[in-house]
C-alpha cells in the first residue's frame, strides 16, 4: 500500500506541477532587483546605541569644585536608569559633562525621555550658580560621509571662510543632508578696543558702553497701519552691520555733547582670531604618485556633511557633488579648488559592489559543483532556487529598513 504524501511533499508537488511557479520565481527576482537597486547604501551599519552627551555649567567653579558638587553626583543619579551601560564625566573650571551610553539595541527616543525624566526629577539637587542640564543626543549618523576641502593658492583663512559659509548655505537646501560643519578659516568679527584713557577723560563707564551695545544691535516689530490700500510694517531699530555704523553710536554725553563710540574706541571689521586651521598641500597627491613636488601648504577650509538616518550615502554624496559642480563659476571662483577628502559614499558603493560580486562567484561556484558531482539537472535548480532565495531575503531586509553596509 502507498504511504500518504507527507506535507512538504505536498506542497513541493503542487509546486513543480502549477504553471504558475516561473511565474511567481519571476516575480520574487523582479523584487530581489528591485530591493537591491532601493536599499539605501552606507559606510556604517545602523547599530542602535543610544549615546548622549549631559552639559551643566558653574560659572567660577574650580574643576574640583565641579567634581564634587556636579559630576558625582549627577553620574549616580543617571546610573540609576534602566538600560544604562556605562556614566563618563569630565570636570573642568566652569562646566561638567557627562556621556551616557545604554546598551544595544535600546531605543533612542525612549532612552531620551528617560534620561530627561531622572534629570528634570532631581533638579531640586543642582547647587546654586549652576545651570539647568544640557543634553545632546548622539547617534552614528552624526559621522560625515563627505569632506570637501576648498583652498586656493590666492586666497586666505578669511575669505575661504566667507565663500564656505556660502557654499554651506547651499548644501543645506539638499534633501537627505542633515548637518554641515565648517572647519577651519578665521570668522568675520568686528573688535572694539577701548582706550582707558580717553573714557576717562570723557566720563564714559565701560558697563554703560556694553549695555548701550546690546540695547543698539537688535531689532523690533512695532505694528504696522494701513495707508492708501496698502499695509506698512513698522520695524525699531536695526543691527549693526559694519565698523562705521558701531563707531556712530552714542555711548553717553559729557560737557553738553554726545560722546561717540569712535571717540573712545577703535574699531576694526576684519578676521577674528582662527580657532582652528586647515592647511591643504597640493603636492601631496602628486608626491603619493611617486612625483616631486615641493609646493607650500594653502589655507584651507573643510565643509563636512553628514547624511540623514536610513538614506543613501551614495546618492547624497553624488547630489552634494553635483551641486558642488553647479555653483562653479557662480558662488565659486575658478580658482577656488574643491577637493574631496572623505567620501563615504564611494566607499559604502565599493563595498556594496564588492559584496554582490562575491554573492555571484559563490552561487556559480556552488552550481559548479553540483553540476560536477550531480549532474546539470541538479545544478539547474540551484541556479535557480539560490539567486531567488537572495532575491527574497533582500527584498524582505529592504521592507524593514535595512542598508546596505559593512
Amino acid at each position: 500500500m502507498k504511504p500518504e504524501p507527507g506535507v512538504m511533499e505536498g506542497i513541493v508537488r503542487a509546486f513543480v506541477d502549477s504553471k504558475l511557479t516561473p511565474l511567481i520565481l519571476l516575480a520574487v527576482l523582479l523584487l530581489g532587483l528591485f530591493a537591491l537597486l532601493a536599499t539605501p547604501r552606507e559606510e556604517e551599519p545602523q547599530i542602535v546605541v543610544p549615546m548622549m552627551d549631559v552639559f551643566v555649567e558653574m560659572p567660577g567653579a574650580s574643576s574640583q569644585e565641579v567634581e564634587e558638587r556636579l559630576s558625582i553626583p549627577m553620574e549616580k543619579r543617571l546610573m540609576e536608569i534602566p538600560g544604562v551601560e556605562y556614566v563618563y564625566s569630565t570636570s573642568r573650571p566652569g562646566l561638567s559633562m557627562a556621556i551616557v551610553r545604554f546598551y544595544v539595541g535600546q531605543k533612542a527616543e525612549d532612552a531620551l525621555v528617560k534620561v530627561y525624566n531622572k534629570l528634570y526629577a532631581n533638579l531640586d539637587l543642582i547647587p546654586p550658580g549652576a545651570s539647568q542640564p544640557l543634553v545632546k543626543l548622539r547617534s552614528i549618523d552624526d559621522v560625515p560621509i563627505l569632506a570637501l576641502t576648498l583652498w586656493g593658492e590666492r586666497y586666505d583663512h578669511a575669505t575661504l571662510r566667507r565663500l564656505a559659509a556660502q557654499l554651506d548655505d547651499q548644501l543645506k537646501d539638499i534633501q537627505d543632508v542633515s548637518t554641515t560643519t565648517l572647519i577651519g578659516g578665521q570668522r568675520r568679527q568686528l573688535t572694539i578696543a577701548l582706550d582707558a584713557a580717553k573714557m576717562a577723560a570723557l566720563h564714559v563707564d565701560p558697563g554703560h558702553l556694553v549695555r548701550t551695545l546690546q540695547q543698539a544691535n537688535h531689532a523690533l516689530q512695532a505694528g504696522s497701519f494701513t495707508a492708501d490700500n496698502t499695509a506698512y510694517l513698522v520695524q525699531v531699530g536695526e543691527f549693526l552691520a559694519d565698523a562705521e555704523a558701531v563707531g556712530r553710536l552714542v555711548v553717553g554725553v559729557w560737557d553738553g555733547r554726545p560722546v561717540y563710540l569712535r571717540q573712545v574706541a577703535e574699531v576694526h571689521d576684519g578676521p577674528a582670531e582662527a580657532q582652528d586651521y586647515v592647511l591643504f598641500f597640493p603636492g601631496a597627491a602628486a608626491s603619493h604618485k611617486g612625483l616631486v613636488a615641493a609646493a607650500a601648504p594653502a589655507p584651507a577650509v573643510t565643509i563636512t556633511v553628514a547624511k540623514r538616518q536610513g538614506t543613501n550615502a551614495v546618492l547624497v554624496a553624488e547630489h552634494v557633488l553635483e551641486k558642488v559642480h553647479a555653483l562653479r563659476g557662480r558662488l565659486l571662483p575658478a580658482d577656488v579648488h574643491t577637493t574631496v577628502t572623505r567620501n563615504y559614499g564611494e566607499t559604502a558603493q565599493e563595498k556594496s559592489t564588492e559584496l554582490l560580486e562575491h554573492l555571484g562567484l559563490a552561487v556559480v561556484s556552488v552550481t559548479m559543483l553540483i553540476a560536477l558531482f550531480l549532474g546539470w539537472r541538479a545544478a539547474l535548480v540551484v541556479l535557480i532556487a539560490v539567486p531567488a532565495t537572495l532575491a527574497l531575503t533582500l527584498f524582505i531586509y529592504y521592507l524593514y529598513g535595512y542598508t546596505l553596509n559593512l
